[in-house]
């Protein structure tokens, strides 16, 4: 009888609750569905804490130049360049579609300031610079790119260029970019000054970092965006707080605001502590995830079609909404400014109190830039940002770097010629 009695209820309250998740889902407004692939990682197990189609095959946009940045340092801990190899830039590297850093054919730049180009601006110049300097061409470096991607167990991923502009063969998924993201924070962490950067000077040209969220939501400390009409709006973001860091990975969302406070939650998510987390189903490591044979979703008549009120032609559309506002304040640091429409429109949207979970993100503070420069020598007055410019980017939520950690590199002083 008292069995009988506790399988009755058990039985009366799955009715229950099937009864009211139903009927969610019949009085839930019917809603278009949008390809978006999601992903949460934690950085030092894998473990996947959340994850939406992750193993979709999907279009990096220039999400590619962080398997750029890892050939790149692979080839400097192979002593195959250095930090201080001066690269040249080709006809090629000139011809890039925007957005670039636009030298002249013949510029020399060094190994780091490309790096640091490439990261803040996503200089697709600086790119292809960066792969002719370490393989000769474009196609031994994109070999090497999708070679390196399945020895790291990127087995979905296929590379035929360094920056991620428009191509068939331009493959990856958001599980194969947790793998990439994890493996530059394991293997590279005394460069992880590059991918955190929040700003770069050339000259009395200040640039942002394209990240919205370095400096808008607490721990964040890296990583890389993207976007080219088929892809959408993409998004590599890690967080650190405490000894916890995060990798969150955002594909396909319909804007740059959305994919900030997207990956905003998602990060907001995995450092809370959910009570019941117990009950949830294991969700594996990112290892575990299934690669899916099937061909990535073109996006480009929803991002680009004719009833965008913005045609987004090219990369530098969106990047530049996130930067080309920056503006010297006069005292060595940049401050949020007005100075494009597509800046406004961002700011506009992450400050909407009525956005959902908006509040995640706050506004930009002055932030002091990196100077960087072309040739081999520094210009006079040079000096580096301070280590603690660095930590600041994430000082909210990271708890202070150890002392053993290496510091930022920085090409050798050279005191520069006399002039006439």
């Amino acid at each position: 009888m008292y069995s009988f009695r506790v399988s009755a209820f058990g039985t009366a309250f799955a009715s229950f609750i099937l009864g009211a998740i139903v009927t969610a889902v019949v009085a839930a407004p019917a809603t278009p569905a949008r390809a978006e692939a999601t992903l949460l990682v934690d950085a030092g197990s894998g473990k996947v804490l959340q994850q939406h189609d992750a193993t979709q095959p999907w279009y990096p946009a220039s999400l590619s130049k962080l398997m750029t940045l890892y050939v790149t340092f692979s080839a400097i801990r192979e002593r195959r360049i250095t930090f201080d190899t001066l690269c040249t830039v080709s006809h090629n590297a000139a011809a890039q579609a925007p957005t670039k850093m636009g030298f002249p054919v013949g510029t020399q730049v060094t190994v780091d300031n490309a790096i640091k180009m490439m990261m803040v601006k996503s200089a697709n110049d600086m790119a292809v610079m960066l792969s002719e300097c370490i393989d000769g061409t474009i196609d031994n470096f994109a070999q090497e790119m999708t070679d390196t991607a399945h020895r790291l167990g990127m087995s979905e991923s296929n590379f035929v260029n360094p920056n991620g502009l428009p191509a068939d063969g331009q493959i990856t998924s958001a599980r194969d970019l947790a793998m990439l993201a994890r493996a530059l924070i394991r293997e590279f962490p005394q460069y992880s000054f590059y991918w955190h950067i929040p700003a770069i000077q050339f000259g009395r040209r200040i640039v942002r970092n394209y990240n919205p969220l370095l400096g808008r939501y607490p721990g964040t400390n890296g990583m890389k965006t993207g976007f080219i009409c088929a892809s959408g709006f993409n998004l590599v973001a890690t967080a650190q707080r405490g000894n916890k860091e995060l990798i969150a990975v955002v594909l396909g969302a319909p804007s740059g605001a959305a994919r900030a406070v997207k990956a905003a939650e998602m990060l907001e998510g995995g450092f809370t502590q959910n009570p019941l987390s117990w009950l949830l189903p294991s969700l594996g490591t990112v290892n575990d995830l299934k690669p899916l044979d099937v061909s990535p979703p073109d996006l480009k008549d929803e991002m680009c079609g004719p009833h965008r009120k913005r045609m987004q032609q090219a990369e530098e559309d969106d990047e530049e909404a996130g930067a080309a506002g920056a503006s010297d304040s006069g005292n060595g640091t940049v401050s949020t400014g007005d100075a494009s429409p597509q800046f406004s429109i961002l700011l506009s949207a992450l400050r909407d109190p009525k956005a959902r979970n908006a509040n995640l993100l706050t506004d930009l503070g002055p932030v002091t830039p990196v100077v960087v420069y072309t040739g081999p020598t520094r210009p006079p007055g040079w000096k580096p940002a301070p280590r603690a410019v660095h930590k600041r980017v994430a000082a909210a939520g990271k708890s202070p770097e150890p002392k053993s950690k290496q510091a930022p590199h920085q090409p050798p002083a050279v005191k520069p010629k006399a002039t006439p």
